[in-house]
């Protein structure tokens, strides 16, 4: 059997044709994740879950009452509930924690008949970018061991990557599913904030968190967004308009015309595997006839300390919650009220994530307030403008999703600020709540995956999939 199918057209063909069983995809997938287990991508596995569901799944397609998604086996990052199944962020503070109900997510999948084989690594709370901040351990990438796979999302990128899965669902706040999709070569999509619902998704920073794909296609991702987006009454942030049929509308819509930030080339820190794919990839874009002309974007270096200003003060309200008292973690050296909290609060939460509660807590401080956070909601005023203002003149803004391709395990413990500047080119869609993708630009033989970056206007992913679906084919 193929170990990593192109796209789900082709298991649907396998599938019609008899070829292949839902219940033989589903035993060849547990068998990768027993073989790459020591990439450490799954917390847990639903071995016997996911075979059953197949089993069924395979009686619907014979009786012709099978959903959109019937054969998809999909994984889930650690940071969505599904119900009857532990959801722990990642972090020894949620480890105990049972969903008592299913995320919007994963019940619209569900419902189309997807199977979801297990829930996948994350940095802990999603708060990272190597997949190095988890209580589980750290995530290796496939394609050299030794490197990291990107984060939030790093085990969902993996589980795709070594064949484990077909696709995966993560959440993207700052490019959490973007830059993993990046150093696994595959394509990460953002759709615009307020297309997917967060019901039952453990927050980090409410107004920055969106659900997104990792797959190996545009197709995959346009259909996944299909099953996955519209309104629903548990989140008042939707966009309140019936989901569009992105999938059967998909096509590629080139040439185009595209505006790529010429600082994003010329700062010190873009490697140079990236700068010459960069460059590469913008010629043959001109040769296709598209128009690919640089714009000056001279908010670039405030977008990284204006997002995570902002997404600290999020988590620190947010992850309030987690106190030792109601639920999760509780230490058992607590002697008093007070020491619950302390205590429980140290011992369950991991260095990353209080490092950024306790900036989180100082920004939204009584004489600081004004001095941090207001600024950086003004500057994240100001790169929304300066970005429309862009994409009134241009279809899309391209840059590379990452500067550097897989940086070395480890590199993130020596120095954090330097895997926060791994977010500079992915965080301007998330501070303008804009829809994003990237895709897989490999130019250099012999280099580590390599991605480079799309955004469009708001609720325009039907365009922007349809030009990486052209892209893609372009490559």
């Amino acid at each position: 059997m193929t170990t990593a199918y192109a796209s789900f057209n082709d298991i649907r063909r396998d599938l019609a044709s008899g070829a292949v069983t839902v219940e033989e995809l589903v035993k060849h997938y547990l068998q990768r994740t027993e073989q790459y287990a020591h990439l450490n991508a799954f917390v847990e596995v639903f071995a016997g879950e996911a075979l059953a569901r197949a089993a069924k799944i395979d009686k619907k397609l014979k009786a012709g009452t099978a959903g959109k998604l019937a054969g998809m086996v999909i994984s889930i990052k650690d940071n969505i509930l599904y119900k009857g199944h532990t959801a722990s962020a990642s972090s020894k503070i949620l480890e105990t924690y049972n969903a008592i109900y299913s995320s919007t997510v994963v019940e619209r999948l569900l419902a189309e008949d997807a199977i979801i084989i297990g829930r996948c690594n994350c940095d802990e709370f999603g708060m990272g970018a190597a997949n190095e901040n988890s209580a589980h351990g750290r995530v290796k990438n496939f394609a050299d061991e030794s490197r990291v796979p990107g984060g939030s999302s790093g085990g969902s990128a993996v589980s795709v990557q070594a064949g484990m899965c077909h696709a995966a669902i993560g959440t993207d706040t700052g490019g959490s599913v973007r830059q993993p999709a990046a150093f696994c070569g595959l394509v990460g999509f953002k759709p615009t904030y307020g297309s997917i619902s967060r019901h039952g998704i453990i927050a980090y920073a409410s107004s920055f968190d969106q659900v997104g794909t990792i797959t190996r296609s545009a197709e995959d991702a346009a259909l996944l967004l299909e099953v996955m987006s519209g309104p629903d009454n548990y989140d008042s942030t939707l966009k309140q308009a019936k989901p569009l049929a992105y999938f059967s509308a998909l096509k590629p819509n080139g040439p185009k015309s595209l505006a790529y930030i010429k600082e994003s080339l010329e700062r010190e820190g873009v490697g140079e595997q990236v700068r010459e794919s960069m460059l590469a990839k913008i010629k043959e874009l001109q040769a296709a006839g598209n128009i690919v002309e640089p714009v000056s974007f001279e908010y670039l270096d405030y977008v990284v300390p204006a997002y995570y200003i902002l997404t600290m003060a999020e988590a620190s309200s947010n992850l309030a919650r987690y106190d030792g008292v109601r639920y999760g973690y509780r230490s058992p050296n607590a002697t008093a009220l007070t020491s619950v909290y302390k205590k429980s609060r140290s011992e369950g939460f991991g260095k990353e994530v209080k490092r950024r509660v306790m900036l989180g807590t100082f920004i939204l401080s009584s004489g600081y307030y004004d001095a941090y956070y207001t600024k950086a909601q003004k500057m994240r005023r100001l790169i929304m403008q300066k970005t429309d203002e862009i994409l009134n003149d241009y279809d899309f803004i391209l840059t590379p999703t990452t500067p550097e391709p897989a940086p070395k395990i480890g590199r993130e413990e020596k120095d954090p600020v330097v895997s926060y500047l791994e977010d500079i080119f992915t965080v301007q869609a998330s501070l303008a709540g804009l829809p994003a993708i990237s895709l897989p630009m490999n130019n250099i033989k012999g280099t580590l995956p390599l991605g480079l970056q799309l955004s469009a206007k708001r609720y325009n992913e039907q365009e922007l999939l349809n030009f990486a679906k052209y892209f893609l084919d372009l490559s």
